[in-house]
């Protein structure tokens, strides 16, 4: 590995607690975030987290084990806390001794950072407040990601930089702290760096990595992309309870629109009941999602992206993009 000496001395802790030698996460992303890329990250330095989404456990087992075949160095599972079988999924990092578990996607339940951290593992979790981070870290949550509304996939409200301004001065002294979304250059690594996160989460910038299994057609569009292209889904009744989503606006934005009035409307005829309403709407965007991203139809599929996007235009080896980022956030200090 090059050395990068300002950039590693103000990572060191971030690293140090993820085991890989520079604070870059990679974020968790659907069908894109597999044991080709995962591993590539964390073989060329970074840690590669494999996104679980709607996996079953047989189906993780097999990826946790796939992922260790190409790469002996450390790497995550990301799990979504709505899962309905989130405590098997847990224990399929466990057998495996995964290191670090990433729950997203909501509070995580009664007893899974316990369960988690009975085996070892170390967990990160995400919080939209502050009040809500202190929460998590009292509870017993090792690392927390705070990201930004810039970011691809399910967001916030909130714009990362606001977001940072906040929780860092209150958290990052005695925290882990990652800062996430609309990071796609060192120089802004360089910043957040300064600000005391102890390092950063990129997915934007990982989504058209040369080992990405993503279609090309899907790459192509994160080409030809700027940022204004990167929109958030609209929420049209007040009733469901839709997270935001951040993907390039094609025809799929539009039906995403058409199913939520035809989920609203089951709702009102008492054909759904509110849980199984947020479900089709969540598995409206799996299926959107894997069309984008395995058969390439980024016409109607759904090709979530970060405002980043505009600052990817080529595929490059995941090696590659990380060696980038420390030599432009190496610079970026050197010149402070």
């Amino acid at each position: 590995m090059t050395a990068f000496p300002k950039t590693s001395a103000l990572m060191r802790r971030g690293a140090e607690f993820l085991g890989s030698d520079y604070a870059i996460l990679c974020g968790a992303m659907s069908w894109v975030s597999e044991r080709n890329l995962v591993a590539a990250i964390s073989n060329g330095g970074g840690f590669g987290v494999i996104a679980c989404g709607a996996m079953t456990p047989d189906l993780l087992d097999a990826e946790i084990a796939g992922t260790k075949a190409l790469t002996d160095k450390p790497f995550g599972v990301n799990l979504i806390t709505m899962h309905p079988m989130l405590f098997d999924l847990i224990e399929v990092c466990k057998r495996h001794q995964v290191g670090h578990v990433v729950l997203a996607g909501g509070i995580p339940p009664k007893g899974s950072v316990e369960a988690i951290k009975e085996f070892g593992g170390k967990v990160l979790v995400f919080a939209p407040t502050l009040a809500l981070a202190k929460k998590l870290l009292r509870s017993g949550a090792d690392a927390l990601v705070i990201e930004g509304s810039e970011a691809g996939g399910h967001i916030g409200p909130v714009a990362t930089s606001v977001l940072a301004q906040e929780f860092l001065p209150e958290l990052a002294a005695d925290h882990i702290v990652f800062v996430a979304g609309g990071i796609g250059t060192g120089e802004m690594i360089a910043a957040y760096r300064e600000m005391g996160a102890s390092g950063v989460q990129l997915g934007t910038r990982f989504a058209c990595a040369t080992e990405s299994i993503a279609h090309p057609d899907f790459k192509k569009a994160f080409f030809r992309a700027n940022a204004r292209d990167a929109v958030a889904s609209v929420q049209i009744d007040p009733r469901l309870p839709v997270i935001p989503v951040r993907a390039l606006k094609n025809k799929g934005t539009e039906e995403f629109t058409a199913k939520q009035r035809e989920v609203a409307q089951k709702l009102d005829d008492g054909k759904l009941d509110m849980g199984a309403a947020q479900l089709e709407i969540e598995h409206f965007w799996a299926g959107a999602l894997r069309r984008a991203v395995i058969d390439g139809d980024v016409e109607s599929g759904s090709v979530m992206a970060g405002q980043s996007v505009g600052m990817v235009k080529a595929e490059e080896p995941a090696a590659q993009i990380i060696q980038t980022l420390m030599q432009e956030c190496e610079t970026a200090l050197s010149r402070a």
